[in-house]
């Protein structure tokens, strides 16, 4: 890749960001390692999230269980998100472009097609339901609010890294506030309504809904690094992980369990009507007022997704033909992810609740062999120490096509093959269980426990010569402790 010398800002919220999937030097890090709770907390506290706490109830699933699946399953899949957040200040690049030390400079485009994938659907699901919360109020058809939404998108994730930081952080003290009140009144108002969905207990439904949460949760894995790259090298690891776990799981427990109570006690449930009804009912307006404030939010989400998937597509491209790290390729990029998301959302059907339980679970099959490969390389087979130039070098260490990589990622998405359980398909040891879906524990062992063992021959010592090197290059010491950090 041709580096851009230009520098990023540093700290400013109204400065567009210069940099994209190239190095942040030690000079232009920035940021503190408590501000990740507040924007991961904001960056799940959206209606899309609160949607996949309705999987439980739909499917007969009790209130209590439903409630302890999504603990259980958010708490699992944000495990993985959190242990991703430490690489950002350890390696100065965005999440995905990491992968090139493990599938090679083009043989990481299949995880990366699978992530832009992920990042087109939330951007879809985001633009519809801000859509339907905005015209509770006001006039205008699909075809005018998708795109003055979407435009709204670009231009925060144009500006970029630390304004996107900036939006995050400051719509949590108002979700906080305002979703409080709601969650508070929903427990005491439809505590003694009777139920309508969810009687009881089925480990089916309670896996699925295990699933749907832990998926929704593993997702995020994909972009965590992208805005933890610019803090400091030495930033305590704990307090990454702990800050990113925290703000994340904590919102999505939240909002999904407020979803399974709302599924449960009301008929038709739906994100917008259902938060609309509730809140109406506390006094009139209220629940117009919350649906209107989580347009922000969706609309932040957006933006969030638009700028990964920008900087995955670019990682992509830059494999197979170098880019320069320019604003305008930003643009291009950006435009472009979302030009895409447009077209996507007005094919979108509008029975969009199970088409969203199919995604989720998409995204799992997709991304738990890719996580479980790229955690088990940082923090088992690498320790954190990698040859930054290198990732950048179509003919330099990690090579172009890495065989560890892609046989272990490969081998654990056909291991999870005859445990998928969707709409569409249902594989022969899914069905033969009744239809649980347990793949993602065994895409899990499978790709990590290959790519462990097609590891152990790694000439360690001749990498770290070149990781030293490397390091000296960019103007930055090789740390003492590996990816535990300072």
């Amino acid at each position: 890749m041709a580096h851009d010398t230009a520098h990023g800002d540093r700290g400013g919220t109204l400065a567009v960001e210069k940099r994209s999937i190239d190095y942040i030097p030690p000079g232009e890090r920035h940021g503190r390692v408590w501000h990740q709770g507040p924007f991961w907390f904001t960056g799940n506290f959206v209606l899309v999230t609160m949607v996949t706490g309705f999987v439980g109830p739909s499917l007969g699933l009790g209130l209590g269980w439903s409630v302890l699946a999504i603990v259980f399953g958010a708490c699992f899949g944000t495990f993985f998100m959190a242990f991703h957040a430490n690489q950002g200040p350890r390696m100065g690049l965005p999440q995905m472009i990491q992968s090139r030390a493990q599938f090679g400079t083009r043989g990481a485009i299949f995880p990366f097609a699978a992530v832009v994938f992920v990042y087109v659907g939330f951007i879809v699901f985001d633009t519809v339901l801000a859509t339907q919360a905005l015209r509770t109020v006001l006039p205008g058809a699909t075809w005018l609010w998708y795109p003055v939404l979407v435009a709204v998108a670009i231009v925060l994730a144009v500006v970029g890294h630390d304004l996107l930081h900036f939006v995050q952080r400051w719509l949590t003290y108002l979700l906080i506030v305002v979703f409080g009140v709601l969650t508070v009144w929903a427990i005491v108002h439809l505590h003694g309504q009777p139920v309508i969905a969810g009687h009881g207990m089925s480990w089916t439904a309670f896996l699925v809904q295990f699933s749907a949460a832990a998926g929704y949760q593993i997702s995020y894995a994909v972009y965590v690094s992208d805005y933890s790259r610019y803090l400091p090298e030495n930033t305590r690891s704990g307090g990454v992980i702990w800050w990113t776990y925290l703000g994340a799981a904590g919102s999505a427990v939240w909002l999904m369990s407020l979803g399974a109570l709302l599924a449960g006690r009301l008929p038709h449930p739906d994100a917008i009507g259902s938060v609309r009804q509730v809140g109406n009912d506390l006094f009139s307006g209220f629940g117009t007022f919350v649906v209107l404030i989580s347009v922000p939010a969706l609309v932040s989400i957006m933006a969030v997704n638009a700028y990964g998937a920008m900087l995955t597509s670019v990682s992509g491209i830059d494999g197979f033909r170098p880019v320069r790290a320019t604003v305008k390729a930003r643009v291009i990029g950006v435009v472009a992810v979302s030009v895409i998301a447009y077209v996507a959302t007005l094919a979108i059907p509008d029975d969009y609740l199970s088409s969203f339980n199919d995604f989720v679970l998409l995204m799992l099959y997709f991304l738990v062999p890719w996580t479980a490969v790229n955690l088990v390389d940082f923090y088992f087979v690498r320790h954190g120490r990698y040859a930054i130039t290198e990732i950048f070098n179509p003919d330099g260490l990690y090579g172009r096509w890495a065989w560890r990589g892609l046989v272990a990622y490969w081998a654990g998405l056909a291991a999870m093959v005859p445990f998928f359980a969707t709409t569409f398909y249902t594989g022969p040891i899914a069905a033969a269980i009744g239809g649980a879906d347990v793949s993602f524990l065994v895409g899990l062992v499978v790709s990590g426990g290959l790519y462990y063992l097609f590891s152990s021959r790694v000439d360690r010592a001749g990498e770290l010569a070149v990781v030293r090197s490397s390091r000296e290059r960019l103007g930055a010491a090789l740390p003492a402790d590996g990816p535990a950090g300072g």
